[in-house]
């Protein structure tokens, strides 16, 4: 049984496979940093080699042949994870005991790429030349013997200070799940799932039932509802989430399965009734208009947060935010209304309101600076095409809460009178 779909011609579009790869060429020449690379590493997974996404129905952990079809769509996966590995030569004589994959700053942000080393090693990548396993364990030493951590146990976001940062979440607790199924140990498990807890217990805001971003450094603590810090978040416990319910110990964790789904459940709740109602957009702080000081109409946010939503549809039947979470897809991934018949291209990006024809998306955080407005955000890239897969895997799943995103979208007249697609089961 397959499933297929047909987009009406109205102003929902649906990004095609090459217009897809333009906005992937971006985020490919312009992932620089490590947590760039962590994030373009898990959207080539989403995308093109499903199997060895967490997100895939299959049980974990992956097969460790790959299979023909995805020989090529995994190479530069895994060309990620060898240049970053390779790389620890070049950069430390000393290649061996505890440190990141990638020096950094921040304790975390390197992490994101662990699961691509363990997934290389799992594999059988590179003959047993390049040493995964090493760098993969050295990273998880890093983590338990040299980064700071709160008195009851929380992991650090920064080496310098005890400071926690929302998007460690996406940056280590998936690291340590995947490390926890590969290596049986479901110790690390459950700490992946303690860490989000940790964090949760202290970034939370019970009220606005939003992430703070930044807290208990000495310098550079941040208060506000960060959009991309609750995007970070969200998609981070789904990723740990995804991990234990398709690994061996989905059985005897339930309750952090239960857990996890409720808490990204109140991201959602928190911060979707900040989208501005014109746009379907976040700003960049939620809870503050677009006019305030500072703050600005964010795309990339709009795009994680709605992804997590389709994926927790998916993975704990929660639909209750599909409907805004289409309508953000459909204003991120439409012509502007002024758009010239090349806005339908196929093949082109010439027209959108939101992706400029060379495939960057738009207006975008600066992700080095998360105060101000950037131009090109390689996260952002990463986010769009989180977004078009978790769209894709939720209408192959049966599109639930379609109905609901129907209803929506005809009574806001400005993004079309239908649901945008209509689904046949095809034996």
């Amino acid at each position: 049984m397959s499933l297929a779909f047909f987009a009406p011609t109205t102003s929902a579009q649906n990004l095609t496979d090459d217009q897809l790869g333009i906005i992937s060429a971006r985020l490919a020449e312009s992932a620089l940093e490590s947590w760039e690379l962590g994030t373009r590493s898990q959207a080539i997974l989403e995308l093109n080699a499903t199997r060895y996404s967490v997100f895939s129905n299959n049980p974990l952990p992956p097969p460790t042949e790959i299979p023909s079809n995805l020989t090529s769509v995994l190479t530069p996966f895994f060309n990620i994870s060898k240049s970053i590995v390779s790389g620890r030569a070049r950069l430390n004589d000393n290649t061996q005991g505890a440190q990141p994959l990638i020096p950094d700053g921040s304790a975390a942000d390197p992490a994101s790429n662990g699961m691509g080393a363990l997934i290389a090693n799992w594999t059988g990548q590179d003959r047993g030349q390049v040493d995964y396993a090493g760098a993969a364990k050295d990273q998880l030493d890093f983590l338990y013997q040299n980064v700071p951590k709160t008195s009851d146990g929380a992991l650090s976001h920064r080496v310098s200070q005890v400071q926690l940062w929302s998007d460690f979440v996406y940056m280590v607790p998936p690291f340590l799940a995947y490390y926890g199924v590969v290596s049986q140990n479901r110790t690390l498990l459950e700490d992946a799932y303690t860490q989000i807890k940790l964090y949760r217990n202290y970034l939370r805001d019970s009220k606005a039932n939003m992430w703070k971003h930044v807290l208990l450094g000495t310098s550079g603590n941040d208060e506000g509802f960060w959009s991309t810090g609750n995007g970070w978040a969200a998609a981070g416990m789904l990723r740990v989430l995804a991990t234990i319910k398709q690994s061996e110990f989905a059985n005897s964790m339930k309750n952090e399965q239960k857990d996890l789904g409720a808490w990204t459940r109140e991201i959602l709740d928190g911060i979707y009734p900040h989208a501005d109602p014109s746009t379907s957009l976040f700003t960049n702080y939620a809870d503050q208009p677009a006019t305030a000081d500072g703050n600005f109409l964010d795309a990339a946010s709009t795009a994680l947060v709605a992804a997590a939503t389709f994926r927790l549809a998916v993975l704990w039947n929660d639909v209750k935010h599909v409907p805004n979470a289409e309508k953000a897809r459909v204003a991120l991934f439409s012509p502007a209304n002024n758009a010239s018949d090349s806005g339908n291209s196929t093949s082109s990006l010439n027209g959108f309101q939101h992706l400029t024809s060379e495939g960057w998306l738009t207006p975008v955080v600066n992700p080095h600076s998360y105060g101000e407005q950037g131009k090109e955000s390689p996260e952002g890239q990463a986010f769009v095409v989180d977004l078009h897969s978790a769209w894709r895997d939720w209408v192959a799943d049966g599109a639930k809460g379609a109905n609901a995103a129907a209803r929506m979208k005809a009574g806001a007249g400005t993004i079309g009178t239908v649901l945008g697609f209509v689904l046949l089961m095809v034996l």
